[in-house]
C-alpha cells in the first residue's frame, strides 16, 4: 500500500500539469506570449526603448488574446463536431472560459489604447482591426452567402503573417515615432517566418480545408508541396535576417527549429505538436534577441 502511493501522487501530479499545460497552449495565452516576446524584441533595433514600452508589449499581448479567442468562442466552432482534436474539445468544453477571457483582455487592450493615446493611429490601425475579425467571422458577402477572408483562396496564411507581423513591428516602431521604413528589414523578415508556419497549420487543417472547399497551400498543392513553400518562405526570412545582420546564432536556431517543425508536420500530429512546438518557434528569435 505504501509503495503504490508515489505512482498515484505522480499520476495526479501529471494530470494536474496536463491540465495546465492544455489551459495555457488552448486559450492562446502561449500563442499571446510569442507575440509579445517579438514585440518586446522589436524595441531592440533602437539603442533605447521608451520608457512605456512595456505597456505596448502588454497591448500586444492583450490584443492576441482577445482576437484568438474571440475565434475560438464563435458559435459555429461549437456546433461542429471535435473529432480527434484534443483542442477543439477543451474549447468546445470551456467556452466561457474563452469568453471570459477575451472580455479581460478587451479591457486590458481597451485602457491601453485609450490611456496611451493610440487613438491618434486609428486610420492606420482599423485596417488591421478589421483584416483580424473577418478573417473568421463571416461578414463579408460574395457568391451569394455570407464568407469570411479566410476563406478566399490562397490567401489565409497571408493574413496572418501580415496583421502578425503588421502589429509586432508596427506598433513598437510607432510608440517610437519612427517611420515603418526603418524597420522594413524585420517586417519582411518576421511576415516569411511567420508565413513559413501558417502554412504548418494549413497542414493541420487540410482535411477540414479540403471538406469545407477552402484552398489552401497543402490542398492545392498537397503535402509536399505545401511543405516545399512553407521552406521557401523560410528561406527568404533567413536570407532577409543574413541581410540585416541578425545575430548568427538566432538566424541558425531560428531556422533550425522551424525547418525541423515544417518537415515534421503532418495533420496525424498531435495537437501539441502545433499548439507548443509550432507555436513555440515564434518564441525562438524573440527570447534570443532579448537575452543577447
Amino acid at each position: 500500500m505504501v509503495s503504490s502511493s508515489p505512482s498515484v501522487g505522480d499520476s495526479a501530479g501529471r494530470g494536474l500539469f496536463r491540465r495546465g499545460l492544455d489551459a495555457v497552449l488552448f486559450s492562446s495565452v502561449w500563442l499571446a506570449a510569442a507575440a509579445a516576446a517579438q514585440t518586446a524584441a522589436t524595441f531592440k533595433l533602437w539603442p533605447v526603448a521608451p520608457a512605456g514600452s512595456y505597456r505596448v508589449v502588454l497591448l500586444v499581448f492583450a490584443a492576441t488574446l482577445l482576437v484568438y479567442n474571440l475565434d475560438a468562442a464563435l458559435p459555429f466552432k461549437h456546433r461542429q463536431p471535435a473529432g480527434a482534436s484534443g483542442r477543439k474539445a477543451w474549447q468546445q468544453q470551456h467556452r466561457r472560459l474563452l469568453v471570459g477571457l477575451a472580455g479581460v483582455a478587451a479591457l486590458v487592450a481597451g485602457y491601453l489604447f485609450l490611456a496611451d493615446g493610440w487613438w491618434r493611429y486609428l486610420p492606420s490601425l482599423l485596417p488591421l482591426a478589421a483584416l483580424a475579425l473577418l478573417y473568421s467571422w463571416p461578414l463579408a458577402r460574395w457568391g451569394g452567402q455570407r464568407r469570411a477572408l479566410r476563406e478566399v483562396p490562397l490567401l489565409k496564411g497571408f493574413l496572418i503573417a501580415g496583421v502578425w507581423s503588421a502589429i509586432t513591428v508596427g506598433l513598437p516602431t510607432l510608440a517610437q515615432h519612427r517611420p515603418l521604413a526603418e524597420a522594413g528589414g524585420l517586417l519582411a523578415q518576421r511576415f516569411c517566418l511567420v508565413l513559413s508556419l501558417a502554412v504548418v497549420f494549413d497542414i493541420r487543417d487540410l482535411s477540414r480545408d479540403r471538406a469545407a472547399g477552402t484552398r489552401t497551400f497543402p490542398v492545392v498543392l498537397g503535402l509536399a508541396g505545401a511543405k516545399a513553400v512553407a521552406l521557401a518562405f523560410l528561406a527568404g526570412a533567413m536570407a532577409l535576417g543574413f541581410e540585416r545582420e541578425a545575430p548568427p546564432l538566432v538566424l541558425l536556431l531560428t531556422g533550425l527549429s522551424a525547418a525541423s517543425v515544417i518537415l515534421l508536420a503532418d495533420e496525424r500530429r498531435s495537437d501539441y505538436f502545433f499548439a507548443l512546438l509550432a507555436d513555440g518557434v515564434l518564441l525562438v528569435p524573440a527570447v534570443l534577441y532579448l537575452v543577447g
